[in-house]
């Protein structure tokens, strides 16, 4: 799934262990996710959307196309 993550992170000058604490995860499952290796649960999604307040549809894409 191709994700945002890395570009919202960087825009704020978080590492990936920051935003690692804010989401209450491992640095390794934020650097899994951003690499594309790691699909995030949804309640991660959710919160992941309600910490950078934006739906999730704008950081996570699914890459299916109509």
């Amino acid at each position: 799934m191709k994700n945002r993550l890395k570009v919202l992170r960087a825009e704020r000058d978080w590492t990936q262990a920051d935003l690692a604490e804010a989401l209450e995860v491992s640095r390794q499952t934020i650097n899994a996710i951003e690499k594309g290796k790691f699909d995030p649960s949804l309640p991660l999604a959710f919160k992941a959307a309600r910490l950078f307040h934006m739906p999730i549809e704008e950081i996570f894409d699914d890459e299916y196309t109509d």
